[in-house]
């Protein structure tokens, strides 16, 4: 692979950290080891979601921009008297792309290395063999004997279990292969545009914010922010992408590489108007390419920021991705850069003038 520049760096740090909802700690240390420096205050709320404070004038408004730390992966449930481990999913999975997959056990004293099983094809009925297996019939193989070996590889009730999957560059360079895109894209989001305001002025309080346990709920997105009491709120994540065979425009007409996609609606919100048509013509005064995007199923770190107290107006504003909820998923980085570039664009315009004529609007 190619020597890889300080973002790829960033990028591959951050999606190759292990942090399943409930055990972000890992995550949360490289994302704070990466926005320090862009930052005068860092610090985590009570259940676990990091925030960096940037201030531009301490008078003006409070924006919120939120990635989640967590992804989806498993926790172990039950090991049996053979050491095999059975599991808990943590958030939402697909039982088709689970199977056969490496899988990586943290517990307290080390990492085990596993193997997503279930009963061989060859041994299934014609009928069984036609359907996907049942996610309750899956097992992790571990390769240990007994359930006291299990033990004493450390594997215990609990534990996390995490997609295995190494950060790939692919053969088109701006086409990036990773776990966990979902969300740490919408990290590295907040990280670069607290990096791209640094001895800019801003009229605002700028809070970048990786959030937990939003896979299980939007859980972080609540605490942090009525820890932050924001003006407005962006959640920042991935969304579906539908270039690809099989999916028609009106499923999905994102494509990678067109753009950061502006969310409409999803089951968690609808964004607010006044929010929507201020990055619309942010967008197109910097001539930024932009995608609409809507989603009748799922939600973002805004379903939560926008009900914190007595309402944050808010925007989700999601990077077109393909294979979410697997082990591997890929994205455009011409499309994380545009996202930065918009979101700082609109910071630099969000004064108390400009934040009031939203609200009303």
């Amino acid at each position: 692979m190619a020597k890889l520049d300080e973002t790829l760096t960033m990028l591959k740090d951050l999606t190759d950290a292990k942090g399943i909802s409930g055990n972000e700690k890992e995550a949360r240390d490289v994302m704070e080891s990466y926005i320090k420096p862009y930052a005068e205050e860092v610090f985590t709320d009570n259940l676990g979601s990091l925030i960096a404070k940037k201030t531009g004038d301490e008078n003006g408004p409070k924006i919120m921009v939120a990635g989640h730390l967590d992804e989806i992966g498993f926790m172990v449930t039950r090991i049996d008297d053979k050491g095999y481990v059975y599991f808990q999913t943590i958030g939402g999975w697909w039982n088709q792309v689970m199977l056969a997959q490496r899988v990586t056990i943290m517990t307290k004293k080390d990492e085990v290395t596993g193997v997503i099983g279930s009963k061989p094809p060859h041994i299934l009925s014609p009928e069984a063999r036609k359907k996907p297996v049942e996610i309750k019939d899956m097992f992790i193989d571990i390769g240990a004997s007994s359930k006291e070996e299990a033990a004493e590889f450390g594997v215990k009730p609990g534990d996390s279990i995490v997609p295995y999957f190494e950060f790939t560059q692919m053969k088109n360079d701006k086409m990036l292969l990773a776990k966990a895109w979902d969300n740490r894209i919408g990290c590295a989001i907040a990280i670069e545009v607290l990096k791209q305001l640094k001895g800019q002025n801003h009229p605002n309080v700028v809070y970048g914010v990786g959030t937990i346990q939003e896979e299980t709920g939007l859980r972080g997105a609540r605490t942090s922010a009525h820890a932050i009491k924001p003006d407005i709120g962006f959640g920042v994540d991935v969304g579906i992408a539908g270039d690809m065979p099989g999916v028609s425009d009106k499923d999905a007409d994102s494509k990678l590489g067109e753009g950061p996609q502006i969310v409409l609606y999803d089951a968690s919100m609808i964004s607010h108007k006044g929010v929507r048509d201020f990055i619309i013509d942010v967008a197109d005064e910097h001539k930024i390419p932009y995608q609409y995007a809507s989603m009748a199923g799922g939600g973002t770190d805004s379903g939560s920021i926008h009900l914190t107290a007595n309402g944050v107006p808010s925007l989700s504003i999601t990077i077109a991705t393909r294979y979410i909820h697997s082990h591997a998923a890929i994205l455009h980085r011409d499309d994380f850069e545009n996202a930065v570039k918009l979101i700082v664009e609109a910071i630099k315009k969000l004064d108390n003038d400009k934040v009031k004529e939203i609200k009303l609007s």
